[in-house]
């Protein structure tokens, strides 16, 4: 089942484009947008919010848990 994600872009005056991922963690935040991206043209700045790392944090958690059982 697939998560619900908001996309919230900010167009300034001088025409840069600011995306957030909201409700997204791990590479999902990074995939939700890649279309958008494509279409827009190059990436110049990616700044990964600490919701990109949650996955990773757990995924690492989960692994060390169940070494330390055996």
């Amino acid at each position: 089942m697939s998560e619900y994600q908001k996309i919230e872009y900010l167009i300034g005056k001088d025409g840069k484009i600011t995306e957030k991922v909201i409700g997204g963690s791990g590479q999902a935040c990074v995939s939700a947008t890649s279309g958008v991206e494509a279409a827009l043209g190059e990436v110049e700045n990616r700044e990964l919010l600490p919701e990109y790392y949650e996955d990773t944090v757990t995924e690492s958690v989960e692994e060390n848990q169940y070494q330390s059982q055996f």
